[in-house]
């Protein structure tokens, strides 16, 4: 059921309620200007959550990738979680995982003709991109894991809410895992539900809709996870799930912030499924080399390693790995799907904003010639022709 993940340690709620004033004074700041969020002349949608832990952010700004690409020159624009490098970094086909970071990497090996950057920094990052004399007329910036990042002000603001981890049953850190207060979620123009499972009746999606309690101004959609034929990672042939076989072991090697979602999906295949986890972006290191290949070793035949697209940009340089694993783990693909044939109007949506607010357009050129005249309100709303205006 929804929100079945969710565990409240309520011995922490008086440390939240202290987290929360915090957070609360400091989106009040930028709600009556002190802080101030920058807008940009090009159409900018933002993908991100208010909560610790994964909702799928990946997968989602993925989708819109490849239903932007063929018609706008994209750029997609992450922090970089974890990498080794400082400020921005734009991507190439030498770029590393140490240099950008997983998910970016990832994104960059399966659109290599999409811009793809990285900078702690949004607005410094927004600014090199739409000013890059190497990429030229970028028409569309995603932001990947941006809700909480206001200092960028993006026409589009889309909040990710897991299924199984429905921010309105919820509360905030420390006791449970909001990294602001629910209110946070009116700031969203689309509001997506994702990793639904895909039996959901009527009478869920109803439930869910009322429970959300969501404006007017705002829309909401589900998605839940598919999945691509099982590829290898070093050697051998793709294989589909339904060859797993009842009996087959499979070691589902994860470090994503919830893999249960995964072993949800994976067990109408196989009645034998064994996790190794470890932590959202784990660094695998020689030791855990040796676990993977001691827990593979122990599996009875026949085994399989299963392990998701994150993950394997970083274990495919690792140095140790056994003979029987290398021949034996494959990546498992993912992608989003609406639910509901909701499919045609979140696209026409995002399609649309983009094609109304593009650099060239005359609604984006009443917004220059205001703009030195709006400049001078510190508490002024943005001044970007956002989604709830189309």
């Amino acid at each position: 059921m929804e929100g079945d993940f969710i565990k409240i340690n309520r011995w922490l709620l008086p440390l939240s309620w202290i987290y929360g004033m915090l957070v609360d004074f400091r989106n009040k700041l930028f709600e009556i200007g002190v802080l101030k969020s920058r807008s940009f002349d090009v159409p900018m949608i933002s993908v991100g959550n208010i909560t610790v832990g994964g909702t799928g952010k990946t997968p989602h700004v993925e989708y819109l990738v490849r239903l932007l690409k063929d018609k706008f020159n994209v750029a997609v624009l992450s922090r970089g979680y974890k990498r080794k490098s400082r400020g921005f970094v734009l991507a190439d086909a030498d770029s590393t995982v140490a240099d950008i970071g997983d998910e970016p990497y990832q994104m960059k090996k399966k659109y290599p003709k999409v811009t793809v950057a990285v900078d702690k920094n949004r607005c410094h990052g927004v600014d090199i991109l739409i000013g890059n004399e190497v990429v030229k007329d970028i028409d569309v910036v995603l932001l990947d894991d941006a809700f909480q990042h206001r200092y960028v002000n993006p026409g589009v603001n889309i909040l990710l809410v897991d299924y199984h981890r429905l921010i309105i049953y919820d509360t905030l850190l420390p006791a449970g895992r909001l990294r602001e207060p629910l209110s946070g979620k009116n700031r969203a123009d689309i509001v997506i539900v994702t990793k639904c499972p895909k039996e959901l009746k009527p009478m869920n999606f109803r439930v869910i809709t009322k429970a959300m309690n969501l404006y007017p101004y705002q829309q909401l959609f589900f998605t839940t996870l598919d999945y691509d034929a099982l590829q290898p990672i070093f050697c051998g042939e793709e294989r589909t799930l339904e060859t797993l076989g009842r009996e087959e072991h499979v070691l589902l090697l994860t470090g994503i912030a919830s893999p249960k979602q995964m072993i949800i999906d994976l067990k109408p295949f196989t009645d034998n499924i064994h996790p190794l986890t470890f932590s959202d972006h784990h660094a695998f290191t020689p030791d855990d080399v040796e676990k993977i290949n001691n827990a593979f070793e122990q599996l009875p035949e026949p085994k399989i390693i299963i392990t998701t697209e994150k993950d394997a940009t970083r274990i495919f340089g690792l140095a140790g790995l056994s003979d029987n694993v290398r021949h034996n783990i494959y990546v498992l693909p993912v992608r989003i799907r609406f639910m509901l044939d909701q499919e045609d109007t979140f696209n026409e949506k995002i399609i649309g904003y983009v094609r109304k607010n593009s650099r060239n357009s005359i609604l984006v050129k009443a917004k220059d010639d205001n703009k030195s005249k709006d400049s001078n309100h510190s508490g002024h709303r943005s001044r970007t022709i956002s989604f709830r205006n189309n």
